[in-house]
């Protein structure tokens, strides 16, 4: 299993994103960018042109991850922009499967996301056709909350329908991810991590990215 670390810049200094960004460029895998528009969720993040020009400077690939309620437009037009993979929630999707094809057609990888109130069997009968599921392991929309742990049973539903699977598909976990529970969502099988306040509130975000995936190779290594 191959471990993805994917820093978010949600907890960055939005008015230095180059510089936060080239803080971890180096040893990560991806940038997630949190998108939000204040509707599906109750905050707002960037708007398309922001967010299309993060996504242009990024010197790594970037991990789109759209809490947005307009998702079956907005996610085709993420892919089409640049974004390396694009997830979107399946609650806020009324075609997933259609969407799915349409990201794909233009070159992106496909996420769907799930909320912690949403069990796995809204997303079972896609497993087939996404690039990646993103288990929520705190409710979208703010940075800085802590890990539910209760969620680890949902990750391994996941990991046990990826397992009978031959496709390449990334199991993300993404919320109050940090050196104290990347080690529980590991033995639970998520092999791509997001972390935001880990990252960015340490003294050396480079370093803190560096920890993680070490720890979670630890992990998978002695599974």
């Amino acid at each position: 299993m191959h471990v993805r670390i994917t820093p978010s810049i949600l907890n960055a200094d939005f008015n230095n994103l180059a510089s936060e960004i080239s803080k971890v460029a180096s040893d990560s895998d991806l940038i997630h960018l949190d998108i939000m528009d204040n509707i599906f969720v109750p905050n707002f993040t960037f708007d398309f042109d922001t967010a299309a020009k993060i996504i242009s400077d990024c010197p790594i690939p970037i991990d789109a991850h759209l809490m947005v309620a307009d998702v079956d437009r907005i996610g085709v037009e993420y892919a089409e922009i640049g974004a390396d993979s694009v997830t979107f929630h399946i609650e806020s999707s009324e075609n997933p499967e259609k969407l799915i094809r349409e990201i794909k057609k233009h070159g992106a990888r496909a996420g769907v996301a799930m909320k912690p109130k949403t069990s796995f069997s809204a997303i079972s009968n896609l497993i087939d056709l996404v690039d990646m599921v993103l288990v929520m392991t705190v409710e979208p929309g703010f940075g800085g909350q802590s890990f539910m742990e209760d969620q680890m049973e949902k990750v391994a539903q996941v990991r046990s329908a990826l397992n009978s699977s031959d496709r390449d598909v990334w199991l993300q976990v993404d919320g109050g991810i940090s050196a104290a529970t990347i080690e529980i969502a590991t033995r639970a099988g998520a092999d791509t991590f997001v972390a935001g306040s880990a990252v960015y509130k340490s003294e050396d975000p480079a370093e803190m990215v560096r920890k993680l995936r070490s720890l979670a190779v630890s992990q998978v290594n002695n599974s």
